[in-house]
């Protein structure tokens, strides 16, 4: 889907921060994490711990949230040689051949294979562009029992430490439900199962629906102009019941809030005409300023990379320069930055 022409360049979306703000680790209580609340009208910013969040919403809103899994998608094998070779599973196409990334992509061409084990093999049957390659299992293990028993966490980049049995759980929401995803919808870490009963006993409805999120979550916008940039497709789906919820506050004037720019990419595919309805596909959605958005009313995230695809959506529905503010001021506070990072409220 191409964006409209933004009257931003990628250069408007940077900004500095010492390395030591990226987070390496989870904090010992997920709800413990710092809130930075930004009244997206005024510019005004609170600072909170997330446990207050349950302040926020008002009786009738609604929180959605994606219930998406992440999966042990990061598969380290051998080639022929014997060297290692690392395949990051994107989507399946059907049971044996899926799209992934590969390295060293350079060694890893059409008709090579990597071995896990004595169990499986991929071999390469296609390279695809922007570091995706189509691959086909072949072995008596399917890509599930292979990532069941070879996978590992597929942490970002940025956290520069191999996962530990501590991510399994951590790299993943409490709400979590259908396995897809390669990373995690990371504003949703922040939740506990008691936040959640909270809201709902002061009145708030949670509706889910689904997002898969890539890794092209982590692409860097390169070029000049962002409305250029190329998205990679993820895959969607709302429910009749979820699109009938969210339809009947928008009608009452309840206020919507997403849980993570997943949320908002999805409520925004499909509500482009200002309702929902039951869908589901792939999206390529890219949101940037100047963007009206037609049902998020409001948004719980984390803190994005530099001229990132969601630094570029935050910006869109809290305003460029409340936005690039607000960043200022979180960094020269210390709050943590990224997955395992701070969250902000935008309001």
């Amino acid at each position: 889907m191409v964006p409209k022409p933004s009257r931003f360049c990628t250069d408007d979306f940077d900004y500095e921060y010492p390395k030591e703000a990226i987070a390496q680790r989870p904090l010992a209580d997920r709800s413990a994490s710092r809130l930075l609340v930004l009244n997206r009208l005024s510019g005004a910013i609170e600072h909170t711990t997330f446990r207050s969040f349950t302040e926020l919403p008002g009786a009738g809103d609604v929180l959605v949230t994606n219930v998406s899994r992440v999966v042990p998608a990061r598969l380290k094998g051998l080639r022929d040689n014997g060297r290692e070779a690392e395949i990051l599973l994107v989507h399946a196409e059907n049971d044996k051949t899926w799209t992934c990334l590969a390295h060293p992509g350079g060694k890893l061409k059409v008709g090579r294979k990597v071995f896990f084990g004595e169990d499986t093999s991929v071999e390469i049957l296609d390279v695809l562009g922007g570091g995706l390659r189509r691959i086909r299992f072949d072995g008596p293990l399917g890509p599930a029992e292979l990532m069941e028993k070879y996978g590992a966490v597929p942490l970002p980049p940025y956290i520069n430490r191999a996962p530990d049995d501590a991510d399994i759980d951590r790299y993943q929401t409490v709400y979590a439900k259908e396995d897809g995803s390669v990373a995690a919808p990371t504003a949703g870490l922040h939740f506990t199962p008691e936040i959640l009963a909270s809201l709902e006993a002061r009145g708030v409805e949670i509706v889910e629906v689904l997002l898969h999120v890539g890794p092209g979550t982590f692409k860097p916008v390169r070029e000049e102009n962002p409305s250029l940039h190329t998205m990679h497709s993820e895959w969607y789906s709302v429910s009749q019941e979820a699109a009938e919820r969210v339809n009947r506050a928008k009608t009452e004037g309840r206020r919507v809030w997403a849980v993570g720019t997943t949320s908002a990419r999805v409520l925004e595919t499909v509500g482009s005409a200002g309702m929902l309805r039951e869908a589901s596909g792939w999206t390529d959605l890219f949101l940037l300023p100047p963007y009206e958005f037609k049902i998020v009313d409001a948004m719980i995230t984390n803190f994005h990379l530099p001229k990132s695809t969601l630094l570029m959506l935050v910006s869109a529905l809290g305003g460029h320069e409340h936005i690039m503010n607000a960043y200022r001021e979180a960094v020269a506070r210390g709050y943590r930055l990224y997955s395992y990072g701070d969250a902000m409220a935008i309001v």
